[in-house]
């Protein structure tokens, strides 16, 4: 059935009636999947305890089974009808396309993303939009600039570029997005977040008004965006840019940069040309439709764009629907099965909002869409996907992490809309924005964005196997009725809200393989978590937590645990560590262990974790050095280490451990032995996969740090509160060759870096703050001609100054040119309320 659907879904939009045939095959598939899932439910449930227990709840269950076999028995009976009437609704050419969809894209190459340079047909409104807002800002006023324009038009993408350019010129700068079922306190709220203004989640509406309104006073720019004239209307001056779609040159260079992006020339071979100008003529000159066919052409070979095209017709004659989301459809149609779930679960977070990695890779392994192929882990098939999804221009990338891997992106609000019709027509997933009643009939996945959840319309939700919130102030007791009734749950996702304690329904919960309680307000969890033996993520990070239960210990089907304690001091957050259960040496499937304890109780049991990717222990003290050492020599797949001293005046046993050459990340925190160091930086020569090193309170000096230049793998380095004890820090020739960002933070005796001939040859940015000592620029600088981006901030007084004269001395003038090259040069002190950029 399955393999039907898959081979059937890009012909159900063709034909009304294979549509319904179809339909009427997914729903008898959902309901064999609830039959079985119930049955292993049961099943399960009757192998606790003892034999008399077990045959008392088998007799009990005899009803049960009872009923299962007589749904198994209607279902069969209306497939076997189905399939007498399967000839009646054959689709042409599906045997011949069969297996043609398999996932052969883009899953192993790099995934490509706009950058600044590609975007195309703005030049002019962007040279404008920027006068508007940066002109006459020494008046202080207000101004309101407006960019409307019809769907797909570019609005987002264009502003987004002039917003990243300019915001370094004011003192505070945010993006909000405004989406249909706001609420306006929570819009407020993330304004003032946005802000920078402190503690504004737990201010009251009229409090968090008056913060904004003090804080923008006298001195606002603001830009929007909109799809209605009646909004650009309310610009200042007639500031308003009417974005219309691009012309015929500029849409065919862009068609022609996404369909063959692969060649050498990027230009469109002459065979093709009459097809790739009615390819155009569907696009209708939005920018969105242009990149997303484009990016399905550029993966097809030559001969099969003939067969794309006849799709599109297809979709155009027979559904009457507009060019723009034809030419989505087609692109979501094209999308191998697996990738297409991947797709549509993108769909279920609310608009505009960032999707990070690592969160949508586990909701995908623990929904079951990936499968483990070509030696492949699940983690590592799961982001070609979404790599493939970025390159299909059916996500768009947002940001990149410490060494330029795709760490957050974007569901477009019209791909979203069109993923979102598409999901309740499959009964994939509804999105409920807090309006009317909620009703789940039939849907499998449901996502909470309102605040004010009604009851269910409707007995049970027993089909419903995942559930997530988007609201920060969800009612926990208005998520009971959805808990109790939806018994085959798998995937329960609070990330976010306020709840400070889960309720009992929730331990029932026997087929849950993901818990998501992330930045909640919970304080503690009770030993029933014990009972959900299916379990793969436990995500309690950044809670109330202090420790875990000893049931925790028994979830031997845990592959990820999270856990960690934050703590807010005046305005600064400490994360630390919580103690675990013991018994945790039973979780030998887990791959992350993220933050523990120190105890040698618990390191020897960690230990016994061979398969850990991820770990993290605090509270280190040199007491638990051959504990330590003993634990990470048995992990041989490690890729990220954190170790935290119990106190900054701690040593850290750094110069025991035999680190893997798997280590991908290091974090240390806490003095690192003086007489030792050279030899442990030494040690670590063998790491050529360590990418990241980021120290604090190690309390380097002059010869120590010169030993770190053994790490030449290294693409970020991070020296933070007392990192680095030394006056002058010298990177010599040929060292950190790999070096893409550098942070210096928080070192108050630090008076001057030199850079050799050389050195910091691959380097893009270079932060230095809390520097007080700091009285020029580093000497040789002038040399990194790699470098785009320079921070400054808190360094001496009079080197801010310096730079902020622009040349009106010799002295000024030298320290100008040694930074001509660079793209980007910010200057900060806080205590003058300065911060400008300069370059």
């Amino acid at each position: 059935m399955k393999a039907y659907l898959r081979d059937s879904e890009k012909f159900r939009d063709a034909d009304e009636t294979i549509g319904n045939f179809v339909d009427k095959i997914r729903k008898l598939s959902f309901r064999i999947e609830d039959v079985v899932d119930e049955f292993m439910y049961k099943l399960e449930g009757d192998k606790h305890g003892g034999f008399a227990a077990k045959m008392k709840k088998r007799i009990k269950h005899v009803k049960v089974w009872h009923r299962l076999a007589h749904k198994l028995r209607d279902i069969n009976a209306e497939l076997e009808e189905a399939t007498k009437r399967k000839n009646r609704y054959a689709i042409p050419g599906m045997e011949r396309r069969a297996g043609s969809s398999d996932h052969n894209a883009t899953t192993n190459q790099a995934f490509c993303f706009a950058r600044e340079e590609d975007l195309v047909g703005i030049e002019g409104h962007a040279v404008k939009l920027k006068a508007w807002l940066v002109d006459d800002l020494e008046e202080r006023n207000t101004k309101t600039t407006t960019v409307w324009g019809m769907d797909g038009v570019g609005k987002t993408t264009f502003v987004n570029h002039v917003y990243k350019t300019v915001k370094l010129d004011f003192d505070a700068a945010a993006w909000v997005t405004v989406s249909k079922s706001y609420q306006v306190e929570d819009l407020l709220k993330k304004i003032a977040r946005e802000l920078g203004i402190s503690d504004a989640s737990n201010m009251e509406m009229i409090r968090v008004v008056d913060a904004v309104r003090n804080h923008l006073e006298g001195k606002s720019r603001f830009i929007l965006t909109s799809r209605s004239s009646e909004v650009a209307s309310v610009a200042t001056s007639n500031c308003v840019i009417n974005l219309k779609p691009l012309g015929e040159k500029i849409s065919w260079n862009l068609f022609c940069k996404e369909a063959f992006r692969n060649s050498d020339n990027k230009s469109c071979p002459s065979e093709l040309f009459d097809l790739a100008v009615k390819f155009l003529q569907k696009c209708e000159g939005l920018p969105i439709a242009i990149a997303c066919i484009g990016r399905l052409l550029s993966i097809k070979p030559h001969l099969e764009w003939e067969t794309v095209y006849k799709e599109l017709e297809s979709h155009s004659t027979n559904i009457a629907i507009k060019s723009m989301n034809t030419i989505l459809r087609v692109s979501l149609e094209d999308l191998p099965y697996e990738l297409k779930n991947c797709f549509l679960h993108c769909a279920m977070f609310p608009e505009d909002y960032l999707l990070k990695r690592r969160r949508l890779i586990r909701h995908w392994i623990t929904s079951g869409f990936i499968k483990e192929k070509e030696n492949k882990t699940l983690e590592q098939v799961a982001e070609g996907y979404l790599n493939d999804l970025v390159n299909r221009s059916l996500l768009q990338f947002v940001g990149d992490n410490e060494v330029g891997r795709m760490k957050c992106c974007r569901m477009h609000d019209i791909i979203r809309h069109l993923a979102i019709d598409k999901a309740e027509e499959e009964c994939f997933g509804k999105v409920y924005e807090g309006n009317g009643t909620l009703s789940v009939h039939q849907t499998r996945r449901l996502s909470i964005h309102g605040t004010n959840i009604v009851p269910l319309n409707e007995f049970g939700a027993m089909h419903l196997r995942a559930v997530y919130a988007f609201t920060s102030s969800v009612d926990i007791d208005m998520l009971r009725p959805i808990l109790e009734s939806s018994t085959l749950l798998s995937i329960l996702d609070l990330q976010g809200t306020q709840i400070k304690m889960l309720p009992n329904e929730v331990f029932s919960l026997f087929n849950l393989r993901f818990l998501g309680l992330r930045s909640t307000r919970i304080e503690s969890l009770p030993e029933a978590v014990g009972r959900l033996q299916n379990l793969e993520v436990l995500d309690a990070g950044l809670t109330l937590l202090s420790s875990l239960p000893k049931a925790v210990a028994k979830l031997k089907k845990l592959r990820y645990l999270y856990a960690s304690l934050i703590l807010q001091e005046g305005t600064v957050a400490n994360v630390r560590g919580i103690s675990a259960p013991r018994g945790i040496r039973n979780l030998t499937g887990l791959h992350a262990l993220q933050k523990v304890k120190a105890s040698k109780e618990t390191l020897c049991e960690v230990a016994a974790l061979t398969e850990l990717r991820t770990f993290a222990v605090s509270d280190v003290t040199s007491e638990h050095s051959i504990n330590l050492c003993n634990a990470i020599t048995n992990m041989s797949h490690l890729a990220h280490l954190s170790v935290d001293a119990l106190n900054e005046n701690e040593v850290l046993p750094m110069d025991a451990l035999n680190l893997p050459e798997t280590l991908y990340k290091l974090e240390l925190t806490g003095q690192l032995e003086k007489t030792h160091m050279p030899q442990i930086f030494s040690s670590w020569s063998h790491l050529t996969n360590l990418n990241i090193l980021c120290l604090w309170s190690s309390k380097l000096n002059e010869d120590s740090f010169s030993s770190l230049a053994t790490l030449r793998s290294l693409c970020f380095l991070g020296l933070y509160s007392g990192a680095y004890n030394g006056k002058i820090m010298c990177f010599s020739a040929q060292s950190f060759p790999r070096l893409r960002r550098l942070f210096i933070r928080d070192a108050p005796q630090h008076k001057q870096v030199e850079v050799q001939v050389g050195a910091l040859e691959s380097l893009v940015e270079l932060h230095i703050s809390s520097c007080p000592e700091l009285k020029c620029l580093p000497h040789g600088i002038e040399y990194i001609t790699t470098l785009e981006v320079l921070y400054l901030h808190d360094t001496a007084e009079e080197l801010i100054e310096k730079l902020r004269q622009q040349t009106e001395s010799d002295e000024c003038d030298e320290e100008h040119m040694k930074i001509r090259h660079t793209r980007m040069v910010v200057v900060r002190l806080t205590e003058k309320k300065i911060w400008e950029r300069i370059r």
